[in-house]
C-alpha cells in the first residue's frame, strides 16, 4: 500500500507496533491461542478501520493482504502450496 496523508509517522507506527507486539506477548503468556488472539487483533483492526474508512478503502485493505496470503508473502515463501 502506498503512503498517503492519513498515514501516522514511522516513529508513530513503530510505538504502535511495540505495543501490539507486547500485547501479543502478554496473551501468549496467558496461554490464549494464537488463533483467538490473531481474530481479536483482526476484529479490532476492522472496527478500527470502520471508524475513518469507507467500505470500498476497506475492501481494498482486504484484497491487498488476500494477495499477500495468496503471493505467499506472508511466510517468505514463492507463493506455491
Amino acid at each position: 500500500m502506498q503512503a498517503g496523508p492519513d498515514d501516522p509517522p514511522p516513529s508513530e507506527l513503530s510505538h504502535a507496533g511495540a505495543v501490539v507486539d507486547k500485547a501479543i506477548e502478554y496473551m501468549t503468556g496467558q496461554n490464549i491461542s494464537s488463533l483467538a488472539i490473531a481474530s481479536a487483533l483482526l476484529g479490532g483492526s476492522m472496527a478500527l478501520l470502520a471508524r475513518g474508512l469507507d467500505d470500498e478503502a476497506i475492501v481494498r485493505i482486504l484484497q491487498n493482504a488476500i494477495a499477500s496470503v495468496r503471493s505467499g508473502e506472508l511466510r517468505g515463501g514463492s507463493g506455491h502450496a
